[in-house]
Formats: C-alpha cells, structure tokens, sequence
C-alpha cells in the first residue's frame, strides 16, 4: 500500500477526521458519517470531488454546498492543513497508511457491502491485499475459559490450513484468540480494531506477521483514538463484511458488542451467513442466536471441509448477484468513473399465477406478496425507491428485485432511466 495520499483523501480526513497527532484538542466541527454522505452525493450530482474544495477556485462550490454544510464550518474543517501535515508524518514513521472511499485501493468488499455506510476513511498497517481475500470472520466475548480458548484457537489453525483468512476484532478474549490460532499456523488474518492503531501496529507480537505479510490491521478510526463503546458497535458490520461467513463462539444474552454485532447482521444488514458454535454447552446467548436464524456451526474437521463451507456461501452469493451489486451509490471516485443510475419496470401487468397446492412458507408468502405488488408498478423506479416503498433495506429491495427480473416479473433498465408506457410520464423525470 503506498504512503502518499491522494488529494481526495486529504480532503475527507480535513472534513471527517480528527487529526490527533498535534497537541491540540480534536475539532468539534468534524463531519459526521451522515453529512459526509450528503455532502458527497451532492458533490458526485455536480460531476465535483471532494478535492474540488481545496481548489484556488472552491470559493463558490463551497458557497454551493452552504445548503447541506455551513460554509464557514466547511473553510474551518479544510483550513487544517497543517494539523494535516503532521498526521501525516507521524502515520508514515509508524507504517500506516491511509485510504479513502475516493482510492482504487480502498477494500472493494466493504465498498460492495456497505455501500454509502463504507467508513470514508481507513487507516491500516500490514497488506492490504488481505482485506479482499473474504474468509471466515470469528467472533466471541471477552471472556472464556481455557477450552473455549482451545476451541477458537483450533478454529483459526483450522482456517490457516485451509488457506482463509481469519477476520475478527482484536479484543481479548474469542477475537485475539482466533487471530493468534491462525497467525501461528502461517495464516492471513485481518484485525479490525475499533481504537489504538498505532499501539497495536507497533505491538512486538504483530511486527513480524505484520512485516511477513500474515496480518494486516485496520480501523476506521484515527490510530491513536482510545476505546470508545460507540464505535466498537459500529465496527461490528465492518467484521462481517469483509468475510465469507460469520462464527459467534460465545455471546451474552441481550447485551454486549458481539451480541448486538451478531443480531445486527440477522436482523438488518445481512451481509454474510452467521454461524453459532453448536458443540459443548452453548448458553442462552447462542441459542438466541440461532432463534433469530443463525445456522448450527457444521464444524468442519478438515481444511477440506471448511473451505467448503465457505465456497458453498461464495456459490450462493454468486448465483443470486442482486444481492451485493451496485445499482446507484454515492461514489468518489473521478469524475469520468461514475455510474448512470438504474431503474425497474414490469415487462407485464399481472404476476405469475401462485401455486397453491402446499402452503407457502413465511418468506415465500412475503416474496409472493411483494411480486403482487412490484409487478403492478407502471413506471421505472430506483431500487432505492422501491425499498422506500416496500420501508425495507435497499440490499433486501435489490435482491427480490433480481429474483423478479428472473422470473420475468419485471425488467432491469440501465441507461437512459426514463422508460415507461407511453401514456405516462416517468416518475424520475
């Protein structure tokens, strides 16, 4: 990964980062994840980057933008040059580099998965090239006894002999555990750290996997940033979406980060699978787990079997696209990069007939009731609009969007948007 930053880069850490190498306080003026994303829809609508600001000439976009962010705060946040500068220097002698949603080399997985949600900025040391391996994430509570420890600490040899990368957070307890299982079998592992970068980076037990190309550890956070509870729940999804499958090893009921992390991708985010371990005396907090529909741990006993585990999940994704593809987003990168938006239309006026010779199961009934409604619609519509119809996630409008293009419920329009009957306008115009 290369140490020099691009100028968009040093553009969203002036606008979104807290800078803590100087002596001063942090600013209190910072972006925060929400105004970011408007700010940077806003600027992709102009065919601006966020570099645009800092031009001699930015006066007048900065004016633009007085609608979404107060132009005096805006000038404040990128007058830190300096502060900048200092950062700056101080990551490159602690090999830590940074990216940006706006860098090529910015992880795809999360930028696929998250989307908008995808933290603006990443900060890291070791091979990046690891954070898109995918591979199995393990995670767990802090504390264990020794034959949970045994346990996670086998499942990362496992993993290191099959040739995946363990993912996980870096916490005591299930997560360093696993990460150390698989470091010292020879293993790729990704840590997301959710505080201390810069400790862990200069930790003697990470520089030589670290240097050997086995470990890379990143977080969204600045490397010298303490713990801080909120953003070790919010680095959760991180974890999982750079990950194939997910194992919970242990889990407290109803509280905690690896029980709200773990219900998050259930109930909401739904990124990858979510295994619970289903050996040995699992306790209330799994089984709750597998009551909000994660899967019983197979518990693979060869490398052979768990990179099958993990091949049939990168199967299913594959066959059913819509799930992680990319239909409208807001992007950095250049400007001759973007993307034209994508919209939806039924091919017929009336779904296909249900069969009602067995009763359908609850997802089938709602998919059914869904296919009723989406093969009515009589204009092209985003799949953004569509979840907002249906007050469901985009990733979940996306793939029943893609089912229906399949059974030929409806059809995928790309460029240009406006399709629709001829008797009536388009709802996007």
């Amino acid at each position: 990964m290369s140490m020099s930053l691009s100028p968009n880069t040093q553009t969203i850490l002036l606008l979104t980062a807290p800078l803590l190498a100087g002596r001063g306080e942090p600013s209190g003026d910072l972006l925060t994840l929400g105004e970011y994303k408007r700010l940077a829809r806003f600027l992709r609508e102009k065919q601006q980057q966020p570099a645009d600001l800092l031009a001699l000439d930015a006066r007048e976009l900065i004016g633009e933008c007085q609608q979404l962010i107060d132009s005096d705060r805006l000038e404040r946040l990128l007058a830190r040059g300096f502060l900048l500068s200092q950062a700056i220097e101080r990551w490159q002698t602690r090999a830590i580099w940074v990216v940006s949603r706006a860098d090529a080399e910015y992880p795809r997985r999360l930028k696929t998965h998250l989307k908008e949600d995808a933290p603006p900025v990443l900060y890291g040391c070791g091979e990046a090239a690891i954070l898109d391996s995918g591979g199995l994430a393990v995670v767990g509570s802090r504390h264990v006894d020794d034959v949970l420890v045994a346990y996670t600490e086998d499942i990362g040899r496992l993993a290191a002999k099959a040739l995946r990368t363990l993912v996980s957070g870096g916490a005591r307890g299930i997560d360093q555990d696993a990460m150390r299982g698989a470091l010292e079998a020879g293993g790729k592992v990704a840590g997301v750290l959710t505080d201390s970068l810069e400790r862990a980076a200069l930790n003697r037990e990470h520089r030589n996997f670290l240097m050997d190309g086995q470990l890379v550890l990143v977080s969204p956070y600045d490397p010298m940033a303490g713990f801080n509870v909120g953003h070790a729940m919010q680095r959760n999804k991180l974890i999982y979406a750079l990950a194939d499958a997910a194992l919970v090893v242990s889990s407290d009921y109803e509280k905690g980060g690896t029980w709200t992390g773990a219900v998050e991708q259930l109930e909401k985010l739904r990124l990858v699978p979510v295994y619970v371990r289903s050996n040995g005396k699992t306790g209330k907090g799994l089984e709750a787990l597998r009551h909000k529909g994660a899967s019983p741990w197979p518990n693979p006993e060869t490398p052979e079997a768990l990179a099958e585990v993990l091949a049939v999940e990168e199967r299913s994704r594959k066959a059913a696209p819509g799930q992680n593809e990319r239909f409208s987003s807001v992007r950095e990168e250049p400007r001759q990069a973007y993307e034209s938006p994508q919209s939806w239309l039924p091919i017929n006026d009336s779904p296909p007939p249900l069969s009602i010779e067995s009763p359908l199961a609850p997802a089938d009934a709602l998919f059914a009731k869904v296919r009723e409604l989406l093969g009515k619609m009589k204009t092209p519509k985003p799949d953004a609009e569509v979840a907002a119809d249906l007050g469901v996630l985009k990733s979940q409008a996306q793939e029943w969007l893609q089912r229906l293009v399949k059974e030929g419920v409806i059809e995928k329009y790309t460029n240009p948007v406006r399709y629709g009957p001829k008797s009536q306008p388009s709802l996007l115009e």
